[in-house]
């Protein structure tokens, strides 16, 4: 696993190098030009719950041997009998452009998506037994594009999602505390799963808290129609946090130009409306909070071969617009996007703080 885990690491630094030093020179077009299929939309069939019964469609679940779900750094362990179920939706991790959506065979894209399962899941694995499932999901070039073909592509994905969810469903008993996560594509096909699934449902009753991250949310219209509030207090239970993390300065501007000129799902404008930030490191709203309360940033080795926590590195702070930022860039590795964007760090940066947000919170549901 330790091998595996220095490769894709790897090929992801190469690649995303690659690309914010494509955007800094030549911008969005560039990108679009290398990362935009060509080719139509190209129309699947859709999949039922019952293809999940098979194994072989999920990247993570309690049963499933090399679970990459189970990596803990040194000094962590995974819960003996996690409390709670957790079903886990990785972002994304195809990057071709010869098709709009991921074959679920295509081992480039399940390698990198095990690789997020180590860095964002596993901060769970302690009190959730987790679950994260094949999805073909839509490529990377959907979200530089107001094609048809885009929507489609993600509207394919959500369905894979979905049938997922409701074999999770089956699959965990009927009265089994759930935590829900996704990151990027993951939040957004998440937040889409609250609206459909579980707001004004009796399933809203079992959701220890969703973890929406990487993904803007807009307080007022969006979150109305996700069926869940705001986490407002840190042991809150049936709620959702979400944040999105920029070192400083910040330069948000390529989130907030598609996040403004959309709808959200009340139907009303996201123009100038306040994201859900949640500050990880103290699990309320709109707070800030120093680097010595981090409980612990991944960092990888120099040989990339595995990965350490150390605590007190990471600050965050909520601005006034929804964004969380957390000063300095700190030294988690080369792959920062554009605008001092650590996406791709959302969940590592605070990996200690997000598992002890789990715990704290799926204690407090169980009282």
């Amino acid at each position: 696993m330790a091998r595996k885990f220095l490769y894709v690491i790897a090929v992801l630094i190469v690649l995303t190098i690659g690309g914010a030093f494509a955007y800094r020179i030549w911008g969005v077009q560039l990108m679009r030009a290398a990362m935009v299929p060509s080719a139509p939309f190209s129309m699947q069939g859709a999949m039922g719950p019952e293809r999940y019964a098979d194994a072989k469609m999920w990247i993570a679940r309690p049963d499933l041997p090399g679970n990459p779900a189970l990596w803990v750094p040194a000094g962590q362990s995974v819960g003996k009998a996690p409390g709670a179920a957790m079903f886990y939706i990785h972002p994304t991790s195809y990057l071709s452009r010869n098709a709009w959506n991921a074959p679920l065979d295509d081992r480039e894209a399940n390698d990198r998506a095990a690789l997020f399962l180590r860095g964002q899941a596993s901060a769970f694995n302690a009190s959730a037994a987790i679950w994260a499932p094949r999805y073909r999901q839509a490529t990377f070039g959907a979200f530089l594009t107001d094609q048809g073909a885009a929507s489609q592509a993600l509207d394919l994905a959500y369905g894979d999602v979905a049938a997922a969810f409701d074999r999770f469903l089956a699959e965990i008993p009927a009265d089994r505390p759930i935590i829900l996560a996704g990151h990027s594509q993951g939040a957004l096909h998440l937040t889409r799963l609250l609206k459909d699934r579980v707001a004004g449902k009796p399933l809203a009753t079992r959701i220890v808290a969703a973890y929406a991250v990487g993904w803007p949310i807009s307080r007022t219209a969006d979150l109305p129609a996700l069926g869940l509030p705001e986490c407002a207090s840190a042991d809150q239970t049936g709620c959702i946090l979400s944040w999105q993390s920029f070192a400083e300065p910040a330069d948000p501007a390529l989130v907030t130009e598609v996040f403004d000129r959309t709808p959200g799902y009340t139907g009303a404008s996201r123009a100038g409306t306040a994201m859900i930030c949640t500050n990880p490191i103290t699990g309320t709203p709109n707070s800030a909070a120093p680097a010595g309360a981090n409980l612990g940033t991944l960092f990888p080795t120099k040989d990339m071969s595995d990965a350490s926590l150390q605590p007190g590195q990471v600050p965050a702070r909520c601005d006034g617009r929804g964004f969380l930022l957390i000063g300095q860039p700190p030294e988690v590795g080369p792959f920062v996007l554009p605008g001092n964007n650590f996406h791709v760090f959302d969940y590592s940066l605070f990996w200690g703080n997000v598992r002890a947000d789990a715990a704290r919170r799926l204690a407090a549901f169980a009282r």
